[in-house]
């Protein structure tokens, strides 16, 4: 994926550090913020929270990263260089020999493991779109889903039309980054259940135009 554009000064580490245990202290303090946006939301963080669960003072913290923001920008990076990494892994597959049925449920299940593995995602989804300075974040992931989808499906023949197939795409995007919010945040069986009918759903829709086409 393209390195998103550098943050404003005001979202910037106050230091890129080099030794492991400066590293180990960001991630720290990434992994803090994403379990208390779980547990209080995005208008209740603050940095006087997180750095007392992480065992700092706000100070420390403050060496780090100049505010909250700047966590969260941190966080939105590092879940679309995982995302990037998903749809990488799913353009490798060789999907043109794929049948329709087994290209969604393996491509869904994917996505699924990004969703499942950022603690925090939906408050973290909710600042990235509603926050000003995290917003190009947010852009970013549609983009970065929209682009890759709309590859895939011309190479599996849904359309030949370049409008039709972004037309595709991001119907794809709102249907399933909007589901797998929901299965992601639900008890074990209705997770399931969900995640079934959101296959369903993509699977319905892809055939309809590649039959179509």
């Amino acid at each position: 994926m393209t390195e998103p554009r550098p943050p404003q000064k005001s979202l910037s580490p106050r230091n890129r550090p080099s030794q492991q245990r400066s590293l180990e202290r960001r991630q720290q303090i990434m992994e803090t913020t994403a379990s208390l946006l779980d547990k209080v939301g995005f208008d209740e963080l603050t940095t006087i929270l997180v750095a007392r669960e992480v065992g700092i003072s706000v100070g420390t913290l403050y060496h780090y990263y100049p505010n909250k923001q700047a966590i969260l920008y941190a966080l939105g990076v590092a879940w679309l260089d995982e995302m990037d990494s998903a749809l990488r892994d799913i353009t490798s597959w060789d999907v043109e020999n794929l049948s329709l049925k087994a290209f969604v449920e393996r491509a869904v299940d994917r996505l699924v493991e990004v969703y499942r593995n950022q603690r925090g995602l939906l408050p973290l989804v909710q600042a990235l779109w509603a926050v000003p300075e995290l917003r190009k974040l947010d852009v970013e992931h549609d983009t970065l889903v929209m682009t890759n989808m709309a590859a895939l499906f011309q190479r599996m023949e849904i359309s030949s039309d370049k409008g039709e197939l972004g037309r595709l795409a991001k119907v794809f995007l709102e249907l399933s980054h909007a589901l797998l919010l929901v299965v992601v945040r639900q008890p074990a069986a209705p997770s399931r259940q969900s995640l079934a009918d959101l296959k369903f759903l993509i699977y319905s829709l892809l055939n309809k135009h590649r039959s179509a086409f």
